[in-house]
């Protein structure tokens, strides 16, 4: 969800208080190398080069529902045994991404999707049991096609690439760093979304960014204020609430309560309207930065996604949904949790979202009536909690402000020159 360098190059999933998710990678060094995990995977036949079995879709809370999965590396599970175990009927394969410096989209950025005969042999197996995928582009780390594309209609392009060859009905956007630090990068990528909607009815269209204690970020805010300006409205606005000094599943659904006034007061939208677009990309068991989140975690964010009507429930990974060898937590893993469990425990929450909320059609296009609170602010509003550094916008009484410097719990004030906060006048 927040997410992946190429999976040969780093030995984490996302990097440290940056609520972004990267790949956690196991021994393995290099793409292709897990050819026992792929065989497993394949069950019978080989890949074909090019196509895959046509299906005509499951029906968007499966997609909603879909957990990630590295097909080729992080000792990758069978999926066929994690369907007849779980009941799960989607995935959500990652990761593309720029193939060097072109504008030609590869998994992990190293395996062209014209050459690839991997992929089209787990997402075969996948749909010859009644499943499907979805596929994510970007993650944490590595080159996007947003970054060297140059157009959201050439960044279009290359995915439209992807699109066809494996016949997708679903596409996940997971915009993270160092792409969504880069406002360019940032209107190839949400124009491309917003093009490949256009283009492929019924395309079902994710979109997935870092989470922090306070909803999302000043990039994940500037992202939504993008896609406003566009006039672009994906099935879902999804945050990753973890590697950001949360502590279990309280702070993870106080997160999706803010995140949910962010959305308000970009889109205007009500709180229902607001959460009928909100989504939640979570990490099982042990993260980047030591928080862990247990099967009592899901169940609770379960809860909370089901009650307000949620779009998306997800996670990162079913590569880790598997209780570690020998010692139960031996440090952060690509291929295991390292928390005690069972089995593809994590991924029997994504199969009962499935079943309990089918999302909601979003509307073509964001309304542009303001919100009547807090005013037409579209910052995110200040968080006595929230640690904010140099250039964090807030809003606060209907004004805007922006920090000078680092600050933690410094009330947003419209007078005095020397204080923390600059007041950059009423929304």
């Amino acid at each position: 969800m927040e997410r992946a360098l190429p999976p040969h190059s780093a030995p984490l999933h996302r990097r440290p208080r940056t609520a972004r998710r990267r790949a956690a990678v196991a021994v393995a060094s290099t793409l292709g190398l897990v050819a026992g995990g792929v065989a497993a995977l394949a069950g019978t036949g080989s890949a074909a080069a090019g196509t895959t079995t046509v299906t005509t879709g499951l029906g968007s809370n499966w997609y909603a529902s879909a957990p990630y999965l590295m097909p080729e590396d992080n000792s990758p599970p069978d999926a066929a045994a994690v369907m007849d175990a779980t009941g799960q009927k989607a995935f959500q394969l990652a990761f593309i991404l720029a193939q060097g410096s072109s504008c030609a989209p590869a998994w992990g950025g190293t395996s062209s999707i014209e050459t690839d005969t991997a992929m089209p042999t787990v997402i075969r197996t996948i749909r010859g049991k009644g499943g499907d995928v979805s596929v994510s582009v970007g993650g944490y780390g590595g080159t996007k096609l947003g970054q060297v594309c140059g157009t959201p209609e050439a960044t279009a392009a290359g995915y439209q690439q992807v699109i066809t060859r494996y016949q997708l009905k679903a596409i996940d956007f997971d915009l993270e760093e160092p792409e969504y630090e880069n406002s360019a990068a940032i209107h190839n990528e949400i124009g491309a979304a917003r093009i490949l909607q256009q283009n492929n009815p019924g395309l079902y269209v994710s979109i997935t960014t870092a989470g922090t204690t306070s909803g999302t970020g000043w990039f994940g805010t500037q992202m939504l204020n993008e896609a406003k300006a566009q006039g672009f409205t994906p099935n879902n606005y999804s945050i990753m609430p973890f590697d950001g000094g949360f502590n279990g599943a309280a702070a993870q659904t106080d997160a999706l309560v803010k995140f949910n006034r962010i959305l308000q007061t970009t889109f205007g939208w009500s709180e229902a309207t607001a959460y009928a677009h909100e989504g939640v990309s979570m990490m099982n068991g042990r993260t980047d930065t030591a928080e862990y989140f247990r099967q009592a975690d899901f169940q609770t964010v379960l809860d909370f996604a089901t009650a307000h009507n949620l779009a998306r429930y997800t996670y990162w990974s079913v590569n880790r949904d598997r209780q570690c060898p020998g010692p139960v937590d031996p440090g952060l893993s690509g291929s295991c949790s390292s928390v005690a469990q069972n089995d593809w425990d994590f991924t029997k929450y994504t199969v009962k979202f499935a079943g309990a909320t089918p999302p909601t059609t979003p509307p073509t296009t964001p309304t542009t009536t303001p919100p009547t609170t807090p005013g037409s602010c579209t910052d995110p509003v200040w968080s006595a909690s929230t640690v904010y550094t140099a250039g964090n916008k807030v809003s606060y009484n209907g004004h805007r402000y922006h920090a000078k410097w680092w600050t933690l719990n410094e009330v947003p004030s419209a007078s005095g020159q020397w204080g923390v906060w600059a007041d950059d006048g009423p929304c």
